[in-house]
């Protein structure tokens, strides 16, 4: 009962990351980055960045697997986490 409740639950998260890709196709996914920096262009035109990069990924491609990686390695050390802390939780009871 607990793996079958388990896959079905996969199985919504799975659809759920889906379904918006294919219900509207031609769209571009951005991110909030992009839009700050239009509206920070449209307030104040003249404006000019703090610091610089010290250095920018060859493309977006590049950028989206180091975010991918980033992503990864938080949810693992949170996992790891909770992983942790419900074995002195199950090791008491």
């Amino acid at each position: 009962m607990k793996k079958q409740t388990t896959l079905i639950l996969i199985l919504i998260v799975i659809v759920l990351a889906i379904v918006p890709l294919f219900m509207n196709p031609g769209s571009e996914f951005g991110g909030a980055d992009g839009q700050a920096e239009g509206a920070i262009l449209e307030i104040a035109p003249d404006y000019q960045p703090w610091f610089e990069s010290l250095w920018s990924p060859p493309g977006g491609e590049t950028e989206s697997l180091l975010f991918a990686l980033q992503a990864a390695f938080g949810a693992g050390v949170v996992g790891y986490y909770f992983g942790v802390k419900r074995g002195q939780f199950s090791t008491k009871n």
